[in-house]
């Protein structure tokens, strides 16, 4: 059942930004007396804390949307497993479902548990199971390519509202998280800045108003995301600088570029078809034109230290509601579909033009993909793989919320803040910058409040 946003945005933005500000001064102090000292050591120092801050973002995905009573089986696949959750490059490459508050793996065939009283099991089934019904032929082993189904004892199935699925080859899949890559991925929700963010590892090239975000904007500051002002001419030397910066960063990281300049609406859609007509290019359906120039400057850093590239498409469900930070706050579900197909760096061309050109190349395929998405609803083609929901987020916003809360209670003992009007109404103030912070935060993540990137010609 959706939540009027109302009631979850102050307490919510009350764990947020007191838990973000304590990361902020956590990263500012780092910042002066550690980098300075060791940069690999502030680096590590870093990514650690900044995961704190960005876990409260998958736990709103992961945990707070919930579970509803709905039954789902999987396509046959000799690894095909649903994911619950927004934070798909922070997955576990184990072979496990986490429902509900238990956060229990289930990875064996009759394994039990009890969750809200009801006794969950994981069956196996040999016949694919259709919406709506269907015959259900019971196997006592799970067998390679058999759809699975998760179930309550009482004949209810639940599955996680909201879901990230992912569709790659087990050869890709095994080295997600363990290489330096530059992720190259259409701009197609809300939420894909959130994406980015949600691996302490990953980096992102984001518009430079983006660190005056309270918290968020300042997190990304201090883990050396490359901000940029949309005009090469600017643009340029930060870029090449901030590429060179990561030569020796000391832990696996993804530098994700949304080489397509802005997120995806309909009207850019038609602004880009308009230009691609008028100068001879392919003309898009499903994305925007890229802008090659930053791409190219990436390509030609990052080749002598970066194993590859992985090329993520993004699209919605017919069937979902493109997933929006409102809607998260809201509990309210959508659905993800995510293709990652791995590229060698160093099969990619040698000279600007011909890279400027692979990247064209690759967003008509990626086009062309996303046809094929609208007609048949998923990337099918592909195994479906299973990146977790991390239970770690559970654990971190647990902490932080049994630490904030008897922070407070001991605060406002001491304090006598309630017990006089000037105390409640200085309370009152603090509640309503909450609040147009968190509206701050919902306004900046949609879409059609994003500007357009200036077309290169």
């Amino acid at each position: 059942m959706a939540i009027p946003a109302v009631a979850v945005m102050v307490p919510m933005g009350l764990l947020f930004f007191i838990s973000g500000f304590i990361v902020n001064v956590i990263q500012a102090t780092c910042f002066i007396f550690v980098r300075p000292l060791s940069k690999n050591t502030y680096r590590r120092i870093n990514r650690f804390v900044a995961e704190l801050l960005w876990l409260e973002l998958v736990w709103i995905v992961d945990w707070w949307a919930g579970v509803q009573p709905t039954t789902i089986t999987l396509h046959p696949c000799a690894t095909d497993v649903s994911h619950s959750g927004a934070s798909l490059m922070l997955g576990t490459l184990s072979y496990t479902f986490f429902l509900l508050s238990s956060a229990k793996p289930y990875c064996k065939e009759g394994c039990y548990a009890m969750v809200h009283c009801k006794v969950m099991r994981l069956k196996s089934h040999t016949s694919h199971i259709a919406e709506g019904g269907g015959d259900r032929a019971q196997g006592l082993h799970r067998t390679v390519g058999s759809p699975l189904e998760l179930v309550f004892g009482d004949g209810y199935s639940v599955i996680p509202k909201h879901q990230i699925k992912v569709f790659t080859d087990p050869a890709t899949f095994q080295q997600m998280g363990k290489e330096h890559a530059l992720v190259v991925s259409n701009h197609k929700s809300d939420i894909d800045w959130l994406r980015a963010g949600c691996l302490g590892s990953t980096l992102a090239v984001m518009k430079k108003s983006s660190k005056l975000l309270p918290v968020i904007g300042w997190s990304m500051w201090f883990s050396e995301y490359l901000f940029l002002e949309r005009s090469w001419a600017k643009d340029e030397r930060t870029l090449k600088l901030g590429l060179q910066r990561l030569k020796d960063y000391p832990l696996p990281f993804w530098l994700a570029l949304f080489v397509e300049g802005t997120r995806f609406t309909q009207a850019k859609l038609l602004a880009a078809q308009e230009y691609a007509a008028s100068t001879g290019l392919p003309v898009p359906r499903n994305v925007l034109i890229p802008r090659t120039k930053g791409f190219v400057t990436a390509v030609s850093h990052m080749r002598s230290f970066v194993p590859a590239i992985y090329d993520v498409t993004v699209a919605i469900p017919k069937s979902s509601p493109p997933p929006t930070m409102l809607r998260l706050f809201k509990g309210q579900s959508s659905v993800v579909h995510v293709h990652i197909k791995r590229h060698n760096m160093q099969d990619l061309p040698k000279t600007d033009d011909a890279v400027a050109q692979w990247c064209k190349d690759v967003f008509v395929a990626k086009d062309a993909l996303l046809d094929k998405h609208k007609a048949d609803d998923t990337f099918g083609d592909q195994h479906l793989q299973d990146s977790g929901r991390p239970l770690k987020s559970l654990v971190v916003v647990t902490i932080w919320a049994i630490t904030i809360i008897l922070g407070s209670i001991k605060f406002l003992q001491w304090s006598s803040l309630l017990s006089t009007w000037k105390g409640i109404a200085f309370s009152a103030v603090g509640l309503g910058i909450v609040t147009i912070l968190m509206q701050i935060l919902i306004q900046f993540s949609q879409s059609e409040r994003s500007t357009p990137a200036r077309q290169q010609r």
